[in-house]
């Protein structure tokens, strides 16, 4: 169990440290300035997990393993984050900010899973998508 408990805990903590640093860069920073130095963290922290774990050590060789999706996901993410600064900027709350884009998130994430990769729905799953649909109601309610 705890194989499947451990990557979830690594997300939460990250994900909770990521809004929690999202929302303290400067306002008047740059956030393109601010996403390069990140990136420049993040290459060396990968570099460093990369060197400590890959038996052979060989940076070339595990590159050419890769294909297009690792160049994709560094736009997609630039956008993720690039996302979470204008919103916090534009004054969402970190409490609701990251609740709202997750729950939407899931819903699309549901209807992908249907169209690419004909994964089925279940009721249970459609029932869960209504019940996100009325958190994002109750939630976007003020008062």
């Amino acid at each position: 169990m705890l194989y499947l408990i451990w990557p979830i805990a690594i997300i939460v903590a990250s994900n909770t440290l990521y809004n929690i640093c999202t929302k303290a860069i400067p306002g008047q920073a740059n956030p393109f300035a601010s996403l390069c130095v990140t990136y420049l963290a993040a290459a060396g922290v990968s570099l460093t997990l990369f060197l400590l774990t890959s038996p052979e050590r060989n940076l070339p060789a595990a590159l050419g393993q890769l294909n297009w999706a690792s160049l994709i996901l560094g736009g997609a993410i630039t956008g993720l984050e690039f996302g979470y600064v204008a919103a916090y900027r534009a004054g969402w709350p970190v409490s609701l900010c990251s609740l709202t884009a997750n729950i939407i998130l899931a819903c699309v994430l549901l209807l992908v899973g249907v169209a690419v990769y004909q994964e089925t729905v279940t009721l249970r799953q459609a029932a869960g998508m209504a019940v996100c649909g009325l958190g994002l109601f109750l939630i976007s309610s003020r008062g």
